[in-house]
């Protein structure tokens, strides 16, 4: 997954009094040329194709798009290194300045502006027509991809299909209705016009057109297309769930085939624009895939003993701690997915004789390399059973108070889907690893839900029970198996905690079912008191409300600031 080359065409873009400028392309270096003459030549049109794909680098494997697309849910609490935008995980003073907000706010919106640019110019381009046809297919998709995160987002905002190239102060209020009908038309090309199956690794092909086809028609109900969407797509290519959930993050298999649409970073670090100055100013976004140093605890420091921060248990950054909730939404005996998805046993790298303090009692004990220096665990042990252990140990009632809240957000049970035992130092931030977007699995759970929103219960519990066969530990299949009796749109929201959880889709699922308020308020004792209906949209950037002149028109999102 690792084909194509995000070398980028230095083109200045503007869209409602912002700028931005792409990294220069080494081959075809169009200084002083204008948009007409990069885009209407091959080598500058196929780089204006290839820059809209790495703006999906902006959302997804950074910390910017997790806090948009996973915090503020059921599943995430704070870590002790929670960062710049904890109002996004805890709605507390959640308002129109937060970085992250504005950040995709307005790389989303340049991403339109050159999905745009390349509809317009791409009969000009000078390539052949029937390559003409297909890239035009990539970018409706890209510009459907893009805009479906904005109305999802914010609402029914700044809408438009044309190229911008002059700076603009104005700006349009547009019902999300508009937004979704070109959403689905523009899927509906691609799906007409992409080759079976991608071009090039790291492209979209049609099963990736009709997989978020589907994911936007169950977001609108319109549940019987969804469900033939999903259903095409499981049924018509070559796309195949993993034997072992565990495989799905292994590092050395992420060109498996269960994933139907990623975000392509290069193996070579170096090709992943941490330094660029242009695109990523003060080293934001850090380049390449970041999320394994978000959701890890504190393995390495804090009166940790027997450890020292390695490659193999990655730099934790501890800005997000799993709820007490997600954690005990799995039966961990029988379900695979739980030690597929989460480190609960840390393996001594640095061997000595330690004392431990329980209940003020003191325990000397000697690890040798390899031994278990760390255990955290949902049991609740005694005093007596924790002193006996010759490790660490945290256990439920240390990691969480009886309410949910936090009690050590430092040590903890740990998120490990995106860990990068590959990484070339300890320090590095980068991982090489491509963001899942789009996998099988959400498919069988699409059509599940679809399904069981139309009545038809028994087809529901058969797709979720393909996905939670494949989750059975070998000989716990049946225990795992789900009756249609016990579905529930609970049920389903549950499942895809256990099968997607950090995947960036929580908050759009909670949207999409109407479920963010209230989940927040049973399941997320830190935003509990703060979640409010509003929040069912992130607020406006502020500077963007500044930077038009048509304020009476285009204002913020309600009951924000």
């Amino acid at each position: 997954m690792k084909n194509i080359n995000f070398k980028i065409f230095f083109v200045v873009i503007v869209l409602l009094g912002s700028t931005s400028c792409e990294k220069e392309l080494e081959e075809f270096n169009p200084s002083g040329i204008t948009a007409e003459g990069v885009y209407t030549q091959p080598d500058g049109f196929e780089s204006l194709v290839n820059a809209a794909y790495a703006y999906t680098r902006w959302w997804y494997g950074k910390e910017d798009g997790y806090n948009l697309t996973e915090m503020g849910t059921d599943l995430w609490i704070q870590g002790v290194d929670g960062g710049a935008n904890v109002a996004l995980l805890h709605y507390e003073n959640l308002q129109a300045d937060q970085a992250s907000v504005e950040i995709l706010w307005n790389r989303t919106y340049e991403a339109i502006n050159l999905t745009n640019a390349g509809i317009e110019f791409v009969g000009d381009s000078g390539l052949p027509e029937e390559l003409q046809t297909e890239r035009e297919a990539e970018l409706k998709f890209l510009r459907a991809f893009f805009y479906w995160h904005i109305v999802e987002t914010w609402g029914g905002v700044h809408f438009t299909t044309e190229r911008t190239a002059t700076a603009q102060t104005e700006a349009n209020r547009t019902d999300e209705s508009e937004f979704y009908n070109l959403i689905k038309n523009d899927l509906e090309f691609a799906i007409a016009n992409l080759p079976q199956t991608p071009s090039q690794d790291g492209r979209v092909g049609r099963a990736a057109a009709e997989a978020f086809k589907a994911r936007v028609h169950l977001g609108l109900e319109e549940y019987t297309e969804a469900q033939a969407l999903a259903e095409n797509v499981i049924e018509d290519y070559n796309y195949e769930l993993m034997d072992n959930y565990d495989d799905l993050w292994d590092m050395e298999n992420v060109s498996n085939p269960e994933v139907i649409f990623y975000v392509d970073y290069h193996k070579d670090l170096n090709l992943n624009d941490q330094q660029n100055d242009i695109l990523y100013p003060n080293g934001h976004p850090r380049g390449a895939h970041n999320g394994h140093l978000m959701f890890l605890s504190t393995y390495d420091r804090n009166g940790v003993v027997g450890m020292t921060r390695d490659i193999e248990n990655g730099r934790p950054f501890a800005r997000y701690m799993p709820t007490r909730f997600l954690l005990q939404l799995f039966d961990e005996d029988i379900d695979s997915r739980f030690h597929g998805s989460f480190e609960t046993t840390w393996y001594s790298n640095n061997p000595g004789t330690y004392t431990k303090v329980v209940d003020g009692q003191e325990r000397e004990y000697t690890l040798e390399l390899g031994d278990t220096a760390i255990w955290a665990t949902k049991e609740i042990l005694s005093p007596e059973e924790e002193l006996s252990r010759p490790y660490l140990v945290y256990d439920l009632e240390n990691m969480y108070n009886e309410d949910g809240t936090y009690n050590n957000n430092r040590q903890y049970i740990a998120l490990n889907k995106f860990l990068d035992p590959t990484r070339p130092s300890v320090a590095e931030m980068q991982s090489s690893r491509d963001a899942f977007v789009i996998r099988l699995g959400e498919m069988y759970l699409i059509a599940a839900e679809s399904a069981f929103m139309e009545g038809d219960a028994s087809t529901a519990a058969n797709y979720i029970n393909v996905i939670r066969e494949r989750a059975a530990y070998p000989g716990n299949e049946e225990e795992m198996e789900v009756s249609e009796g016990e579905l529930s749109l609970d049920f389903i929201l549950d499942e895809r905690a256990r099968e997607l959880a950090g995947e960036q889709l929580r908050w759009f699922d909670l949207k999409r079912t109407g479920q963010l308020v209230e989940r927040v308020r049973d399941y997320n004792p830190e935003a509990a008191g703060n979640v409010q209906a509003h929040h069912m949209l992130r607020p406006i950037p502020q500077s963007q409300i500044d930077a038009v002149v048509n304020k009476d028109e285009f204002t913020q999102n309600e009951d924000y600031q």
